[in-house]
């Protein structure tokens, strides 16, 4: 039997009479018999498989509280292990609070008593009706509407009073300790009564009597502020929490706060965007009172639950906007030109990271890859712990202008070589736009995203290239261990890789062999000081060279061997071998 069967059972057993009239069961009141005086009434049980409020029952005399069917069980003297989905380990919400001796129940009795037809009128207006008023126990002092904030003991230690027409004139009558530090709820104790079931939380007394004048449970704080101060706790055993927040930013923000200690169980109600700052269920009765219960219905089916989860269709959009991404210019230019490499890991998608030995040429690799990327105007942040902006675009320029460095800086150069530099330089110039070196050394994941923000904007583009040099040269000031922070670190490119659709290319040291080379067969162990870079990089490389970095002479041929040593799409192997092309920064592919 599903659920709302059991509850059907449960509610036919023990109202006798009981009748079924679509998804209703109406039959005598039980409770009505208690009340000296008072002919029955018709308790009315919701069963609507699909409603949230699937098992609440109200009698129409109002003669108990309604609740859900463990409020039931409590008034009829059941056991409540009778109640369908009855938890005997539940432990049910304890308060430390200590009562004092004196309340101002007379009071409100006597404010009730003062309620004029002008103040039933006004609550008439929007649809609330002398009984609704005589249930809540509203009252009027002469001057102001009183609210009478109840607590779990029956009892009324404050009460909020505000003037009719105007709402900013408000003030707390009683012990002032029961309006502040979360005891500020109006109609508290319906929090008890539908245990197991629904329960709307709005913004303002007058709005919640617009709901229970349609039958429907909940509780109201006078700001949707109040809701900081209130203990969650007070609502692990309901279902649902349907949230009805004024329609302004602050509300939204307040609501959104709450839903998120909450969790999943809340529904945020949403009011079009078109309405007025401040508008309310109050206004939507005044202004539509006929068609009422129609639009909160509406509203209450077309909620949103507060999901960790983004909606089924909102995933799906994204994916086909990625697939498409995927297919656009911008997105193709991630490629870095050279053959091999691009056709072995597609591009800089996802987090690429290279090792390599000291002196191996690894920067220079990483220099070269970003800026051809910055060549064709896509954007790319270089963090440089390494060899300083300056280094980076001499030999930036030495690469495009094919002249060594020392004879740029020397400015002796032939005709042919000045013209082939001016041209370098203005390619410089311009691809600098997109190219951005950053020396910091107290750079933070903050400040990194910061910066990606930043150029993102300024180059109108989606995609972008972020490149790090070394690893190893990270700050890791809030770590006592390098690898601790160096494993951190990963974390956070993995989440900006995900956030922000950003592609890494980050170059790592290697660990030094038993024979104290760095050469050998390529594998994950060669990396240094991180265990979580075989979980974190979408391509793990690794950069040897095939000659021998201390002893290197001018003429020597210079070939270092890329290595794919794990991936999360593609085969491990040699994707290439590369020529440094001295002495002029670069490498280029060997076509084997």
């Amino acid at each position: 039997m599903t659920r709302n069967e059991k509850l059907a059972s449960f509610y036919r057993e023990h109202l006798p009479g009981g009748i079924i009239e679509g998804t209703m069961l109406k039959g005598p009141c039980p409770f009505c018999k208690d009340k000296e005086g008072d002919k029955a009434g018709t308790l009315v049980v919701y069963l609507g498989a699909r409603s949230y409020f699937a098992g609440y029952f109200r009698c129409q005399n109002r003669c108990v509280p309604g609740g859900f069917a463990l409020h039931f069980a409590r008034l009829s003297g059941l056991d409540p292990a009778t109640v369908p989905g009855y938890d005997p380990d539940r432990q049910p919400y304890a308060q430390s609070l200590k009562f004092p001796s004196g309340n101002i129940n007379q009071e409100i009795n006597k404010y009730q008593d003062k309620l004029t037809p002008n103040i039933e009128a006004y609550f008439a207006r929007i649809g609330v009706g002398t009984d609704t008023l005589k249930e809540m126990k509203i009252g009027y002092n002469g001057r102001y509407i009183v609210y009478p904030y109840f607590m779990q003991n029956g009892k009324c230690y404050t009460a909020h009073c505000i003037m009719p027409e105007d709402e900013t004139e408000h003030f707390w009558h009683g012990d002032q300790s029961f309006a502040t530090n979360g005891l500020q709820i109006f109609n508290l104790n319906d929090i008890d009564h539908c245990e197991d079931g629904a329960l709307f939380v709005v913004e303002g007394e007058q709005n919640l009597l617009c709901l229970r004048e349609l039958g429907f449970p909940g509780i109201a704080v006078t700001n949707a502020a109040d809701l900081r101060s209130i203990d969650i706790r007070r609502f692990e055993h309901i279902n649902t929490v349907i949230m009805v927040m004024n329609h302004s930013p602050e509300s939204v923000e307040a609501a959104r706060a709450f839903a998120e200690q909450v969790g999943f169980k809340v529904r945020l109600l949403q009011w079009p965007s078109q309405l007025k700052r401040g508008f309310n269920l109050a206004q939507l009765a005044e202004e539509n009172l006929e068609n009422f219960k129609a639009e909160v219905t509406r509203m209450v089916n077309g909620s949103r639950a507060f999901s960790p989860f983004r909606s089924p269709g909102h995933e799906y959009d994204l994916l086909m906007d990625k697939i498409e991404r995927q297919l656009s210019e911008s997105y193709q230019s991630l490629s870095t030109g050279m053959t091999r490499y691009d056709g072995a890991v597609g591009g800089i998608y996802g987090i690429n990271i290279i090792g390599g030995a000291p002196k191996a040429g690894k920067s220079c690799f990483g220099i070269q890859l970003g800026t051809e990327i910055a060549r064709k105007k896509m954007p790319v942040l270089y963090y440089d712990f390494e060899n300083g902006a300056q280094k980076i675009y001499q030999r930036t320029l030495s690469r495009l202008s094919r002249l060594p460095v020392d004879k740029i800086v020397s400015s002796v150069l032939t005709d042919e070589e000045k013209s082939r530099l001016e041209i370098a330089q203005e390619e410089l110039q311009t691809m600098m736009q997109f190219f951005r070196v950053v020396n910091d050394r107290q750079i933070t994941p903050a400040i990194m995203r910061r910066h990606i923000d930043f150029l993102r904007h300024e180059t109108r583009r989606d995609d972008i290239i972020v490149v790090i040099d070394s690893l190893h040269k990270l700050p890791f000031k809030d770590f006592s261990e390098k690898r601790t922070g160096i494993n951190a670190w990963l974390r956070e490119f993995e989440s900006m890789r995900d956030e922000l659709q950003v592609g890494f290319l980050i170059v790592s040291e290697l660990n030094r062999q038993e024979s104290g080379r760095y050469d050998g067969v390529p594998h994950m162990g060669l990396f240094k000081d991180s265990s979580d870079i075989e979980y974190t990089a979408d391509n793990a490389m690794i950069f040897l060279p095939e000659w021998e970095p201390i002893d290197i002479k001018e003429e020597t041929e210079r070939v270092n061997a890329l290595w794919l040593v794990a991936s999360r799409e593609n085969s491990p192997g040699l994707i290439s071998r590369y020529r440094l092309d001295f002495p002029y920064w670069g490498f280029s592919e060997i076509e084997e």
